[in-house]
């Protein structure tokens, strides 16, 4: 579990035969072999680590299902840490398992942050509420506001110089993860109906 508070920018070293290589220092600590960390939100797995650098498999299903197949070296990456019981929660509870694949469709200069807007899956669109919240390549974001296709968000200065949104242009992909927490509520109200229905 993370909070999308993310802990350090780093950077992509290289990539060959699905093993992705990150060189870091913050999140190093107390990050060994069998470690998770989230990757751009993707929850991986560290399976080597020397020095200042961390390698990462990357899986089928997750080349499949997020942007991590197309890193190259040099990219940027936003890394976090697992969350531990004495974590402050200064985002939301993210699971680093991503929902879908979205795009910048707009980015607009607001005093010294942005605002940005992205499309994402339509299926995903019904848990995304204004005011809400949403995990984009792993950094936790207040949806500004919400539209049948896609929603806005305000980044400040500071998560811009510390994060890959700052570098993000139209037309990027990005990884999204919806609030599990209406995905849950869902999942239980769809059962409840199952349920009701089953038994009139």
């Amino acid at each position: 579990m993370f909070t999308g508070i993310v802990e350090e920018l780093g950077s992509v070293l290289s990539v060959a035969d699905r093993r992705v290589r990150v060189g870091c220092r913050t999140v190093t600590e107390g990050s060994g072999v069998g470690a998770s960390i989230a990757v751009n939100g993707v929850c991986l797995t560290v399976v080597e680590r020397s020095g200042d650098c961390l390698a990462f498999d990357l899986s089928e299903e997750t080349i499949r299902r997020t942007t991590m197949g197309g890193l190259s070296p040099g990219d940027g990456v936003n890394l976090e840490r697992p969350a531990t019981l004495l974590t402050r929660l200064g985002g939301h509870l993210v699971q680093g398992h991503v929902d879908g694949v979205g795009r910048t469709v707009e980015i607009v200069q607001s005093g010294d942050g942005k605002e940005m807007t992205f499309e994402i899956p339509p299926s995903l669109m019904r848990y995304v509420l204004e005011k809400g919240s949403v995990a984009l390549d792993g950094v936790s974001l207040t949806v500004a506001e919400a539209s049948p296709t896609g929603f806005r968000v305000a980044l400040i200065p500071h998560t811009l110089a510390v994060t890959t949104l700052g570098s993000m242009e139209r037309g990027d992909p990005v990884n999204v993860e919806v609030d599990v927490i209406a995905k849950y509520v869902e999942g239980l109200l769809q059962r409840e109906s199952r349920s009701t229905g089953a038994s009139t």
